[in-house]
């Protein structure tokens, strides 16, 4: 199983966008401050998650929400 998920700091009005095989360890590791880019908004809250069996559709949808982030449907994914 794999997951694309959004990540909202609970400090700062940002959002990280990913996909993961192990939802929970990944949130551990951002909120633990192993990432760069995301170790100065910790810690974490998981704003939006969704399943795919398949990895590459897992990667495609974090794509997709990219291209749209922060517009109208960035802010009903996490609305």
């Amino acid at each position: 199983m794999y997951f694309t998920y959004i990540l909202k700091s609970k400090i700062k009005n940002w959002y990280y966008i990913g996909y993961t095989s192990n939802i929970d360890n990944r949130l551990k590791s951002h909120n633990l401050g192993r990432n760069r880019s995301t170790k100065s908004y910790r810690p974490f809250e998981i704003v939006y998650l969704e399943k795919f069996k398949i990895k590459s559709d897992a990667f495609k949808k974090e794509q997709q929400i990219k291209k749209y982030k922060h517009g109208e449907a960035f802010n009903k994914l996490v609305g």
